[in-house]
């Protein structure tokens, strides 16, 4: 089963902090034509990083203003996340080490890859990749909190309260989501 895809237009909407274009393009499926009019939203790939503690049964999130939440009804515009950051130029392992210690204050050790996802691929091409590392107090070399203009809360709570705070929607990042409750399918929390 093949497809063919044959760009018709290609505009640019925007450019004002991440690309914005207006894409016309024919899709053929089992020989059938039919043209789209589609806008992507091109803001660069990142990565994510859910820190864990065995010993104190405990992870690490951030909180911090999100526009776009705000936007669609978060009354305070503020989300809990885990530690995340855009790519820019640096390899995917060397930017979550660097958005670790600038959000949530620990220099991280070993940490574990464990895939990349679309995370909203009808109209956004980022790319995420999904890390965990377990951390430890002697790890932490600052109080986080982000740089420059970033207002970022750092939290430490129980695992078993971050999944009930999935439960009661006081978390609704997707990747926080995605690396709690693979720590929950792993068995590398009890």
């Amino acid at each position: 089963m093949s497809l063919k895809i044959e760009i018709i237009k290609d505009k640019i909407l925007s450019e004002n902090y991440f690309v914005l274009r207006n894409i016309t393009y024919d899709l053929t499926h089992h020989g059938e034509v039919v043209r789209h009019k589609r806008e992507v939203y091109d803001r660069g790939n990142g990565a994510t990083i859910l820190l864990y503690s065995r010993e104190k049964q405990t992870v690490v999130l951030i909180r911090q203003f999100r526009i776009a939440t705000w936007v669609n009804g978060n009354p305070d515009g503020r989300l809990i996340e885990t530690c995340a950051g855009l790519l820019d130029n640096d390899e995917p392992e060397v930017c979550i080490r660097k958005e670790a210690i600038e959000e949530t204050g620990f220099e991280v050790g070993d940490v574990t890859k464990l895939f990349e996802l679309y995370m909203s691929p009808g109209g956004v091409t980022e790319l995420i990749h999904f890390f965990i590392a377990e951390y430890t107090d002697a790890q932490r070399s600052n109080a986080g909190g982000g740089v420059e203009d970033e207002a970022i809360d750092v939290l430490e709570i129980p695992y078993t309260q971050a999944l009930e705070m999935v439960k009661t929607g006081e978390i609704r990042d997707g990747k926080a989501l995605i690396l709690l409750q693979y720590l929950q399918l792993s068995g590398l929390m009890s």
